[in-house]
């Protein structure tokens, strides 16, 4: 998501290294059994230290957003896994050449999207974490990634809106080449700006739905009507948790509806109430209820003839102070539903 203002240019940027990236690394480990889906079962969580190592300086989309969101999750029983990179196959699902040798060379102009002498190896990584994410979702554990750049705002042949590559359409993409079994995909959007990129990529395509609900107006100025496997749902500038969470349920309906094998969500955590680049009214406390209705959905408890939908998430917007409050609401209520 875009803030509208301009940012520095590549000579003036300000690069951020974690230096307790090594002793970090040590501790995040795959797990060599997964268990089944179950309610109270650790999420699986994608991190690696290596997604803090670019910044600009006053950017929105910073390092301490992520670094202030695991050391929150830390404190409670999580299985943590560290993303590999996705290969440019993987890309050229959803991209084209030409993006993929702009960002690896920073042939691209958009004033909030800056280049980085790194940001191609640390966007692959970050569309791995997607990647890895939907395989475990397949596997019976839900799963989020909590990597950056975030990607639903890169088009087809766009980098924009802090966005170089699409993580979550890499990895839908991926898994639709990939796994047969599965057929249709469904991508729930609920950071406060529209996920542009996502539906330009996924356009037309009857195997996927893309179902957003995201401020209007506001950047990036799409998402004002709906397609026949694109669904938008516009909300105005103070939206508060009552009217968003009835249009979460009348989202989630269109979903199941379309009956999908696998569902991933565009997780933003912008649409809180004193975010600093958006106008909606949301709490804490409804990114709590936000998990929760989506567990509820994916993994129904005491229905009869209903199976669990696999469930991935991937880390989009959030820019508040509160952010990892607004993370850890939704990863507990999604957990624990």
């Amino acid at each position: 998501m875009s803030s509208g203002r301009h940012h520095p240019n590549a000579d003036n940027l300000v690069l951020q290294i974690n230096t307790r990236a090594e002793a970090m690394q040590q501790h995040w480990v795959a797990p060599s059994r997964l268990g089944g889906m179950m309610r109270g079962s650790p999420m699986v969580i994608l991190y690696s230290p290596r997604c803090l190592e670019y910044a600009a300086a006053g950017h929105p989309e910073n390092p301490e957003r992520v670094r202030s969101a695991v050391a929150q999750l830390q404190k409670e029983s999580h299985t943590w896994v560290v993303p590999t990179p996705c290969t440019e196959e993987d890309i050229l699902r959803v991209h084209t050449r030409e993006q993929i040798e702009a960002v690896r060379t920073g042939a691209f102009e958009d004033a909030d999207t800056p280049f980085f002498p790194d940001i191609f190896e640390i966007a692959k990584l970050s569309a791995g974490g997607a990647m890895l994410a939907a395989e475990h979702a397949l596997t019976g554990r839900p799963a989020f990634s909590l990597m950056r750049p975030p990607g639903h705002h890169a088009e087809r042949n766009q980098v924009m809106g802090f966005c170089y590559f699409n993580n979550i359409a890499i990895a839908v993409a991926k898994t639709l080449a990939s796994r047969p079994e599965i057929q249709r995909v469904a991508i729930l959007d609920f950071d406060c700006h529209h996920g542009n990129g996502t539906e330009d990529i996924f356009c037309g395509d009857e195997r996927v739905l893309f179902v957003s609900m995201h401020q209007s107006p506001c950047y990036p100025g799409t998402g004002i009507v709906s397609g026949a496997n694109c669904i938008n749902y516009q909300l105005p500038p103070g939206t508060g948790p009552e009217r968003f969470l009835e249009t979460l349920d009348e989202a989630i309906t269109r979903i199941r509806d379309f009956k999908p094998d696998l569902l991933a969500v565009s997780a933003g955590f912008d649409a809180y109430k004193n975010d600093p680049i958006t106008q909606m009214g949301l709490e804490i406390e409804t990114f709590h209820e936000i998990g929760r209705r989506i567990a509820d959905f994916t993994q129904p408890v005491g229905a009869l003839g209903q199976h669990a939908l696999p469930c991935f998430a991937v880390l989009e917007g959030g820019y508040a102070r509160d952010f990892a409050k607004c993370v850890e609401a939704f990863v507990m209520g999604w957990e624990r539903g």
